[in-house]
């Protein structure tokens, strides 16, 4: 009897720990998924275009459709060489994200000459994106943006009032390797957009701009526009800059009809572009203050390099000018709050190396070499009013023989050589 209890005793032993440690594996196994859990794997959707009618079975309408209500983000890939729109599509509106792409055989072009009114895209929901299409003859934008992370690239935009127009909703935005070619303006940005970048596209032959970005007020969010490693010919401006959180570095402006890049109020930064040809002006900051124009070569233009006109506290640095008419013109500034030049080199200016009328800038360590007239001249400037606006520089260190140096009694004309049309508040 002893025995058979030793063994009952042994038995219920081995089994509570056979479960406590059964008990201790699923607790870990349980913990383990707890703190990794098992994530589904994302899914996607897509969606082919295989008619070139505007709506109806395979249309593009009927996949943006499908796509707006989907669960996932969808692909929608336009198979047709061509689709004529008639009336506005349907918003890219989901908030998992839609991307429109071309097919590997398609030219993929979209046609909008007989919608009457609308943008062709509407993009209003998040994580979008466009990439290889051609949109032509749309009456108001090819793309109208008011959303977060957006991507359009390799897209061609022609023949449009507006290719892109960036709403001051829109945030992380990427234009890229995109081609806008005769359209009033190319790429129209209404606000101060975070961590947008518009980079390595070619813009030609607006009627306007190819980018316009104006604000009616200074609107200086963090996380600047960057316009950067663009390429500009032929259009009337290159770029329309003002009151906006913008760096417009590394860019290339050939044969620009009026002026390269005008900049208007503040939060601006120019650097490091190349501007040639034949455009009338090269950069104007026009009562703008505290813009930085820094390490941009400018040369062969048909009046100014450079022309600061109406501003305050602006820094014009280390820029090369050379074979221009003129170089650098300081008009009517703030007294009060002076704009500097700086190690700045204007070479074989047609007339005048620097002019500086009604106007009292700082010019340090400047040079002007082989100018055909005089690398200073320096004028006063008499307001309609009868008042007077004296220029004085203050002047240090630069390289040009002072004996040179123009002074003249006041004028009642304060740009000596054309100075380019004044852009309207919108384009």
């Amino acid at each position: 009897m002893k025995i058979k209890s030793v063994d009952r005793r042994l038995a219920g032993a081995a089994a509570f720990f056979l479960a406590l440690g059964l008990f201790a594996v699923l607790a870990f196994r349980y913990d383990a998924t707890r703190s990794n859990p098992v994530q589904p794997a994302p899914t996607t959707s897509t969606l082919s275009v295989t008619s070139t009618a505007d709506q109806g079975p395979g249309s593009l309408r009927e996949a943006l459709f499908v796509a707006a209500a989907a669960e996932a983000r969808t692909t929608i890939v336009v198979q047709v060489e061509r689709v004529e729109i008639a009336t506005p599509l349907p918003p890219l509106a989901s908030p998992h994200g839609i991307e429109i792409v071309a097919g590997p055989e398609s030219r993929a072009e979209i046609d909008a000459q007989a919608l009457s009114s609308g943008p062709v895209f509407d993009v209003n929901g998040p994580n979008s994106s466009i990439e290889g299409l051609t949109i032509r003859n749309c009456p108001t934008a090819a793309v109208l943006l008011r959303a977060a992370r957006f991507r359009m690239a390799a897209t061609t935009i022609e023949a449009c009032d507006v290719g892109v127009d960036v709403a001051a909703n829109a945030a992380d935005m990427v234009l890229e390797q995109n081609q806008f070619a005769r359209n009033r303006v190319g790429v129209r940005i209404a606000a101060s957009i975070p961590n947008a970048l518009v980079s390595g596209n070619r813009f030609s032959g607006h009627l306007d701009a190819g980018v316009w970005a104006v604000h009616s007020e200074p609107d200086l969010r963090e996380g600047s526009t960057i316009v950067r490693d663009n390429e500009f010919g032929g259009d009337r401006i290159g770029i329309v800059a003002g009151n906006l959180s913008m760096r417009v570095e590394e860019n290339r402006f050939l044969d620009i009809r009026e002026t390269a890049i005008h900049l208007i109020g503040e939060g601006l930064a120019v650097r490091a572009n190349r501007i040639t040809g034949s455009a009338a002006m090269g950069i104007i900051a026009e009562n703008a203050r505290g813009v930085a124009i820094e390490q941009n070569e400018l040369d062969r233009l048909s009046a100014y390099g450079i022309m600061v006109r109406g501003a305050a506290s602006m820094l014009v640095r280390a820029n090369l000018i050379h074979n221009c008419a003129y170089g650098i013109a300081f008009v009517l500034g703030d007294g009060s709050n002076p704009s500097t030049a700086v190690d700045n080199s204007i070479v074989a200016p047609r007339y005048r190396g620097i002019d500086v009328i009604g106007e009292s800038p700082i010019l340090r360590r400047n040079s002007v070499v082989q100018a055909g007239n005089s690398p200073l001249h320096v004028e006063d400037f008499e307001r309609p009013d009868g008042s007077l606006a004296k220029a004085n520089p203050f002047r240090e260190g630069n390289s040009f023989d002072e004996g040179d140096v123009a002074v003249v009694a006041a004028d009642s004309d304060p740009s000596p050589a054309p100075a380019g049309p004044s852009p309207p508040l919108a384009p």
